[in-house]
């Protein structure tokens, strides 16, 4: 028992180390909620027409998006394809990978599981941390990937940082005044966006939603039937318990 216990202990360490070493950047809580029906709707919009031009969901159809997201065929087709693929095709997109590595110095990746790989605080965060770098060959950085080399692709919504922003844990309220003394997020922008800080926060809340959505669109119905799975195992518990002192009261 003790080897057995020894053993586990030496296996969890590497996880304790790295709990303990926290990550090498503050990330903000990503407030979505999968079962939101309309912030998907918003964040499948979002996406067509800001991301899938160099992203692709090939793990992903059309026509499963439109059915899970409840919006009828005929107008997604029209409202969010921008292709001539058909409905139940894969959703990929037709940029070369080659003019892309020439544009961007890498082939920008598939995004299908990019919410499993990358986390949705690592999204939410990234998304809203772009800020102006003219050293960089798209004129923009990001606090929580430095040196990327994808463009600020919503600039237009949320506008250009003009310095690096700061994380939301860095937000200090003045006791006296109840004034913010350090606020978080952006202070000072370069170039103003079509949308407020709150409204662009939603907008990203949406499309982290989506992502989280398309890395696994069975989530809700496996979280349903782990539910209806757990209270049947609870009941069957109860009688279980009866059942097991009827057998032994006798010999007791």
């Amino acid at each position: 028992m003790k080897k057995l216990l020894t053993i586990l202990l030496v296996s969890l360490l590497p996880s304790f180390a790295m709990a303990a070493g926290g990550s090498a950047y503050e990330l903000d809580h990503y407030p979505g909620d999968i079962s939101d029906t309309a912030s998907l709707q918003r964040g499948a919009q979002t996406y067509m027409n800001f991301c899938m031009g160099c992203h692709s969901l090939e793990y992903g159809r059309y026509n499963r998006v439109a059915r899970d997201l409840d919006i009828p065929e005929d107008i997604f087709q029209e409202h969010l394809m921008f292709t001539d693929a058909k409905i139940g095709e894969l959703m990929t997109n037709s940029m070369d990978t080659e003019s892309a590595k020439e544009w961007f110095g890498a082939a920008p990746p598939d995004l299908t599981l990019v919410a499993r790989v990358r986390g949705t605080d690592w999204l939410y965060t990234y998304l809203r941390n772009f800020y102006v770098d003219a050293s960089r060959p798209m004129g923009v950085n990001n606090r929580v990937f430095p040196n990327v080399g994808m463009p600020h692709v919503m600039a237009e919504l949320q506008g250009l940082c003009g310095s690096i922003p700061l994380p939301e844990s860095k937000e200090v309220v003045d006791k006296q005044s109840g004034k913010l003394i350090v606020a978080s997020g952006c202070q000072e922008f370069y170039e103003t966006g079509s949308q407020t800080p709150e409204e662009y926060d939603q907008t990203v809340e949406d499309l982290v939603n989506f992502l989280d959505y398309m890395g696994e669109p069975i989530q809700q119905t496996r979280k349903t039937i782990g539910f209806y799975v757990i209270a049947f195992l609870l009941v069957f518990l109860v009688f279980a318990i009866l059942l097991n002192r009827e057998y032994w009261k006798e010999l007791h």
